[in-house]
């Protein structure tokens, strides 16, 4: 039996589909406190940054179609921080809950410790207990807590840190 789910790194011509599933969650939830949908230009310019600093897309694919990514980045800009990276994972709305953020989740992680990175950093909404659950299923500990810090769908967010350790 083959596995249904494929994940690969993203190319260009994964731009678009990333792109629809990122817009989906600025408009419809608050697991981005972004508000301003991504346009076709700002995608590939964005992809086009992760390939240059040597950071990981990773995409699932699902019957041939791109059905959630992650990737991770820097935490935070200054040098003490460079073993440190946050995670960032979308899903498409009618792949929620499938395994496939689970499947992402676990790859970007075995990347980040390939790497010899030392900590992976997770900041999810307080109110999205799906990928707070999915995290802490694969060993990110609660780190802290910053009480109404984001204003999105005119209500104030709470905003949960989680980490793994990835070495020792």
């Amino acid at each position: 039996m083959t596995d249904p789910i494929l994940l690969r790194d993203a190319g260009p011509a994964d731009a678009e589909a990333i792109r629809a599933i990122y817009n989906d969650a600025v408009v419809n939830t608050t697991a981005v406190f972004d508000y301003a949908p991504r346009d076709a230009a700002a995608q590939v310019a964005w992809l086009q940054a992760k390939a240059g600093q040597d950071l990981p897309v990773l995409v699932a694919v699902c019957d041939g179609i791109v059905a959630g990514y992650a990737s991770f980045g820097s935490f935070r800009p200054w040098p003490a921080y460079l073993h440190t990276v946050e995670n960032a994972i979308y899903i498409a709305p009618e792949r929620r809950g499938q395994g496939i953020g689970r499947r992402l989740l676990g790859a970007l992680v075995e990347r980040a410790a390939g790497r010899g990175l030392h900590t992976m950093v997770a900041g999810i909404t307080a109110d999205n207990a799906a990928s707070l659950r999915l995290h802490e299923s694969l060993g990110f500990e609660r780190a802290g807590l910053i009480r109404q810090c984001g204003w999105k769908f005119d209500r104030w967010l709470d905003l949960v840190f989680l980490q793994k350790m990835l070495t020792p």
